[in-house]
């Protein structure tokens, strides 16, 4: 199990432009609009992702109508992970429903520059594209007889639309490592 780093709040929203499943090419730019955006960094293999996937699937829909924009990335490497490959990746966002895109880090990069390390770790930036959350979904994980609620999240997200700070204090996420390309795996991760 890896914990996410935990990005300095207040960092811009890093740039990116990557694939979708469908090879459509999505853009930071593209959510200019959005009072927040929401970037999820999330895979098809993981199962803390598939513990919360439903409760995520969810909050994305429900808080895309207050006017948080939500994207997903997967960075992993699919020579080792089949499982995450972009065609994988439009498959399970039609079958689950997405409201969002769901996108392709091929070269990890993007991943590098969020100083992402796990699945699912999620970042909320404000109207001005700087970060007030970093951190875990809710307390629950697999296995565990907690339900997934989204409460750190919605918390964050509620206090976002409200005009006000999230809470400083801040639970990492936890989960599955990224799964780093031979010899591309950052020293932080």
């Amino acid at each position: 199990m890896k914990q996410s780093t935990m990005l300095e709040l207040g960092t811009p929203a890093p740039p990116f432009s990557l694939p979708d499943g469908t090879g459509r090419i999505c853009k930071l730019e593209e959510f200019a609009a959005a009072p927040a955006l929401l970037v999820a960094f999330i895979c098809n293999h993981c199962p803390y992702v598939k513990h919360i996937l439903d409760g995520f699937v969810s909050f994305a829909a429900e808080y895309q109508r207050k006017g948080i924009a939500t994207v997903a990335i997967s960075s992993n490497d699919v020579a080792t992970h089949p499982a995450d490959s972009p065609a994988e990746m439009a498959r399970l966002a039609a079958a689950r429903g997405f409201t969002f895109p769901y996108l392709y880090d091929e070269s990890q990069r993007v991943a590098k520059t969020f100083r992402a390390v796990c699945t699912p770790e999620f970042y909320l930036f404000d109207r001005n594209r700087r970060l007030v959350y970093r951190g875990q979904f809710d307390g629950s994980r697999p296995n565990s007889k907690t339900p997934v609620t989204g409460a750190d999240l919605r918390a964050a997200a509620d206090a976002l639309l409200a005009g006000h700070a999230p809470a400083a204090e801040q639970v990492p996420s936890a989960g599955c490592g990224i799964k780093w390309k031979r010899g591309n795996a950052p020293e932080w991760a």
